[in-house]
């Protein structure tokens, strides 16, 4: 059984093949043995009930195994490898603007072995960087050179920080995926559909959009549309907005009023009631100061790539 995993590549824990003559223990730093090479990772003690589900499973993930738990001089030598990716970063940067290219570095990453170095960046368009890598392999010599293009979506994942609600984003906490996400979603929610409000620091539409949806046409289901006339306990009157989660319906009355009733206590009736009703903001495309196309919140081929 899984005794330890470490967290590597987009939010998802490895399990980790222990040697019986190593010890690691929770939260100790261990070099890995990985696809990219060796990279020093954390290692967490992995739930039993996680661990009993990766045993029975066949789509778990690619178990790693371990070489040797870090010690000092290896610490050290981890220390050396950040420092060196920050410097790297700006030689990569400025080789980029000497050959004026369309693209933004967003990252350096090197293993811990030193025999790969990884940069990350986005570009609206696809990049000709042949002779950005033939100055590279000059600069960087024996080592493996990898340019990898990523989305404005993964960048935000790498950088990390706190999104409007206060929390560490969810595509650098527990998102694995992104989710193809569309303005529909937000309509649907009776959201405000204003840049500033539904996207996020991405510059795309927010990734929770899709965690209520679902209920949201659940307890769409039954409501009279926007606009159009209905009977309720109270006389006739016109549907002017909805509240979804509560159930409730408000209607404009003939006499001018606005009343809330439950869904379940009006009926659609054919009739033409002389009533206008004014369509609130939240039905509205865009904020009167936004001179943003709403279209370009939406997920595109350059939001995702998953290749962090």
């Amino acid at each position: 059984m899984f005794k330890y995993a470490v967290e590597y590549l987009k939010n998802t824990f490895y399990p980790l093949e222990v040697p019986d003559t190593l010890r690691v223990e929770d939260g100790q730093m261990v070099l890995v043995r990985t696809q990219k090479g060796e990279e020093a990772l954390k290692a967490f003690i992995v739930n039993s009930k996680i661990a009993k589900i990766w045993e029975k499973s066949k789509n778990k993930p690619e178990v790693l195994s371990v070489v040797r738990v870090l010690s000092q001089r290896d610490l050290q030598t981890l220390d050396d490898i950040k420092k060196e990716e920050v410097e790297s970063f700006f030689k990569c940067k400025a080789l980029i603007e000497q050959h004026k290219l369309v693209m933004n570095l967003v990252q350096c990453r090197i293993t811990f072995d030193r025999r790969k170095i990884t940069f990350y960046y986005t570009a609206p368009e696809r990049v000709d960087f042949r002779a950005l890598l033939k100055d590279l392999t000059q600069v960087f010599t024996r080592v493996r050179i990898d340019l990898r293009h990523i989305g404005v979506r993964d960048e935000t994942s790498i950088m990390e920080g706190c999104g409007v609600c206060g929390r560490p984003f969810c595509c650098s906490s527990f998102l694995r995926k992104f989710g193809s996400i569309n303005v529909k979603l937000a309509k649907d929610q009776g959201m405000p559909i204003a840049p500033g409000k539904i996207s996020g620091t991405c510059g795309r539409l927010l990734c929770c959009l899709t965690y209520e949806y679902s209920n949201y046409i659940d307890a769409a289901k039954g409501m009279p549309p926007i606009g159009s006339s209905v009977m309720t306990p109270d006389g006739l009157g016109k549907v002017c907005y909805l509240q979804f989660m509560s159930g409730t319906v408000a209607v404009k009355m003939e006499d001018g009023k606005t009343k809330e009733f439950a869904k379940g206590d009006i009926e659609m009736v054919d009739a033409d009631v002389n009533v206008e009703i004014d369509v609130p903001v939240i039905n509205t495309y865009a904020d009167e100061n936004d001179n943003i196309d709403i279209k370009q919140l939406e997920d595109d081929r350059n939001s995702s790539t998953g290749n962090v």
